[in-house]
């Protein structure tokens, strides 16, 4: 087959978002930027493209998603390598580090976009998805662990999602997670004979991430593997239990998940993740926690900071899975075109309502004849529009538009003046 007739397609595990269900997708992001201005984050917007040591210093170097799954390659002018970004909290933490943003106290931020992973596309998990995320950075104190979660829960609220439930986790302080280090990897080795190869081949340089594994044949040695949760200290106890006691008051349940790690390398004390019981395997729906060393590790003055990240296709999935309606876009009116000599004064009166705020869809001719009013009439009541426009060659002599009601069930009729048109323009926006 020749370049030239080869049927083009997307790329795999790369996916068109059409209509309707694109118009859902604009809903969730509508809830989301009203919800985040209420907790006061403020959007911000970093690059797809970004440096690839920035992931590897970020999310270290042995975890899955630098080993296996970015889309990386060398700038073909400077040779520099580029990583579309698989996550967005590095960005975030460079762009707030590089533009000196935390000078005059903390900041709660949130992003949404495209994100990147070289990985089996299945349901609720492809190769581009779209994330919405927020990050809290330079606060410290539990407070604002539960501030995100309570954002989160309140988004659920928001969106009508039910069956999602909370798990929490302590990974404690790096002194802390080395010693939970040492006696995992002396745990794993007198038990080896129950790792697989990749159980194996994380075990002295990542132990923490066998906890996380989905084997059946090592859940037994996981479920008996000495829990991090034991060798805390005092101080992160205590983050731990103000944080849960917080939720406990503001009635949000959740689960103590001793062996909930998360992938990246950069977390410490809190982390914890919304999961659901129905997406199969793809069961976490928004996952984060606290980082308080990757400011610094990334050449920023040391600052603390928290956030997390919820998968929108996961998101769609889970409300297909609640029987939530497509949302409809929400048309006012039809333009109904007799003649195509009508078309100067139809198209400057449409404008002139679409000014005013009213919704309008035009008929429009593939030729230069237009198609009959009885056809126009039909994909009028497709349309879902209130009202039908008519815009006939005697209305228009008489500087008049025929407004017909599609909903109510009357089928009135009324004509309205073109001399006056913002005067009745409201009174095409009575569903809103």
């Amino acid at each position: 087959m020749s370049a030239k007739s080869e049927k083009l397609t997307a790329v795999k595990g790369m996916n068109d978002l059409l209509p309707p269900e694109s118009a859902t997708v604009e809903w969730l992001e509508s809830k989301v930027r009203a919800l985040m201005a209420r907790y006061t984050y403020r959007n911000i917007r970093t690059p797809i493209v970004e440096r690839t040591p920035l992931f590897i210093r970020g999310l270290g170097e042995v975890t899955d998603i630098v080993e296996k799954e970015m889309y990386s390659f060398d700038d073909r002018l400077n040779g520099d390598p580029l990583t579309l970004r698989p996550e967005s909290t590095a960005g975030v933490v460079r762009a707030v580090i590089e533009h000196s943003m935390l000078y005059d106290g903390g900041k709660r931020l949130y992003y949404m976009g495209p994100m990147f992973r070289h990985e089996r596309p299945q349901r609720g998990r492809y190769r581009q998805f779209d994330q919405i995320g927020a990050e809290a950075l330079g606060f410290s104190g539990p407070e604002i662990d539960a501030e995100l979660i309570l954002l989160a829960v309140a988004l659920w609220r928001e969106l009508g999602l039910n069956d999602v439930c909370l798990e929490l986790n302590s990974l404690g302080q790096p002194n802390e997670r080395l010693n939970h280090r040492k006696a995992l990897i002396a745990h794993f080795e007198r038990h080896s004979e129950f790792l697989d190869e990749e159980a194996k081949r994380r075990l002295h340089s990542n132990p923490l991430r066998i906890l996380d594994t989905k084997n059946p044949a090592m859940q037994s040695v996981v479920e008996s593997a000495p829990r991090l949760l034991d060798f805390l200290g005092e101080a992160s106890l205590l983050h731990f239990e103000t944080l849960k006691s917080i939720l406990v008051t503001n009635g949000v349940e959740f689960i103590v998940n001793p062996r909930l790690v998360r992938g990246m390398d950069y977390y410490n004390l809190t982390v914890f993740e919304f999961t659901t019981n129905r997406l199969g395997s793809q069961g976490t729906v928004c996952a984060g926690g606290r980082y308080d060393y990757l400011v610094e590790q990334l050449g920023g003055k040391p600052a603390p900071a928290v956030g997390w990240a919820l998968g929108v296709d996961r998101i769609l999935e889970l409300l297909k899975e609640q029987g939530f309606p497509l949302v409809e876009i929400e048309l006012d009116a039809y333009a109904i075109i007799s003649d195509v000599s009508v078309l100067p004064v139809a198209l400057k009166t449409i404008e002139t309502l679409r000014s005013a705020g009213v919704s309008i869809q035009m008929h429009a001719s593939s030729e230069n004849v237009m198609a009959s009013m009885k056809s126009q009439f039909k994909k009028a009541d497709a349309s879902k529009a209130l009202f039908a426009l008519i815009f006939g060659v005697d209305e228009i002599a008489e500087h008049q538009v025929t407004v017909k009601a599609l909903r109510d069930g009357s089928g009135s009729q009324v004509a309205q003046s073109l001399k006056n048109v913002l005067d009745w323009a409201p009174t095409l926006q009575s569903k809103k």
